[in-house]
């Protein structure tokens, strides 16, 4: 099968199609062919020599955490799934590939309402976003969220997800044109990273700061974070674009009374991303169903032009998710 592989750290000219053998699922695995699959942030960090595998073997590895397609086969002990289904799901990896092995209780059904493009724009950016946002952040009815980065794939999943709770919704961005268009998806303010997001949030949030902030910039707006949040809020650490490392004050996190929590999706054991994928499926992918809840597709880049999508994304070009087209 044709895969993308990285053979070494660099930047987005390193990047290869191969000819790789096939995967071989084990008894409890799905093998399904890819139609289509996400390019995320982590593949570039990985790309970079930042992140490496968290399963490494003995080739170049194969990136992809998302992927949308049709099971090819079954493992012996596979009862849920069954070969010619549609399904879409994360992965720790290989899905940027025309195959992929997942276990089977990760291949979540694609509903008919929606094709395999729509699909794979779905399960990284809406499953973290979920996860941060109702299961770590305790997200409730009516309640405002401060979401940075909001012109990224989690970010506007955050967006719609908060807006389907019944939310208020505050975001960030360095370009007005990405808080313009996320306007349009609902997003209820947007402020300019620059600007004063604290007062604004503290302003829209009923004089108490958003209940829930969910950051994917790191220690360079801790202290704004802090000054943004509501007292018992949540402040909910995706990721560190900005910067993992910085002297912090905790005055307002201890005086708000406020939490700080820690999350990463693809290193966690799989029994709890298949207790995620099975919330996921069962709450929210009905939503997709029936038009409630709608993924942000940025571009779409055969597997052959991988490199372009690598390089869109690291310039920050992009505005929602990014795919691979692998198969017709």
């Amino acid at each position: 099968m044709h895969a993308a592989v990285y053979p070494r750290s660099g930047d987005a000219d390193v990047v290869e199609i191969r000819e790789v053998p096939d995967p071989v699922p084990g008894s409890d695995d799905v093998l399904v062919d890819v139609a289509y699959a996400g390019l995320n942030r982590a593949d570039i960090l990985e790309r970079l020599g930042l992140y490496g595998p968290p399963e490494p073997g003995g080739g170049p590895p194969i990136p992809g955490l998302e992927f949308a397609g049709t099971i090819a086969a079954v493992g012996a002990n596979v009862r849920r799934r069954a070969a010619g289904e549609r399904v879409f799901g994360i992965a720790t990896g290989g899905a940027h590939a025309e195959r992929i092995s997942v276990p089977a209780p990760m291949a979540m059904r694609v509903p008919d309402e929606i094709d395999f493009r729509t699909a794979a724009a779905i399960p990284e950016a809406f499953m973290t976003a979920w996860d941060a946002l109702f299961r770590i952040g305790r997200f409730g009815l009516g309640q405002t969220v401060l979401i940075h980065a909001v012109g990224s794939g989690v970010g506007l999943a955050a967006v719609a997800l908060a807006k389907a709770a019944g939310g208020f919704a505050i975001g960030t961005s360095r370009t007005p044109d990405k808080l313009e268009r996320a306007a349009e998806l609902g997003l209820d303010r947007g402020v300019l990273l620059g600007d004063d997001w604290p007062a604004a949030s503290r302003a829209l949030g009923g004089g108490r700061g958003a209940d829930v902030v969910l950051d994917f910039l790191g220690a360079s707006v801790f202290d704004r974070n802090t000054q943004a949040v509501a007292p018992s809020g949540r402040i909910v650490q995706v990721g560190t674009l900005a910067g993992a490392a910085g002297e912090v004050s905790l005055r307002y996190l201890m005086g708000k009374r406020a939490s700080l929590i820690g999350t990463v999706l693809r290193a966690r054991p799989l029994d709890e991303k298949i207790a995620l994928a099975r919330e996921f499926e069962a709450h929210a992918v009905p939503l997709f169903a029936r038009g409630i809840l709608h993924g942000a597709i940025d571009r779409v880049y055969p597997l052959d032009d991988i490199r372009a999508a690598h390089r869109r994304m690291e310039a920050d070009e992009n505005f929602g998710k990014i795919l691979l087209k692998i198969s017709a």
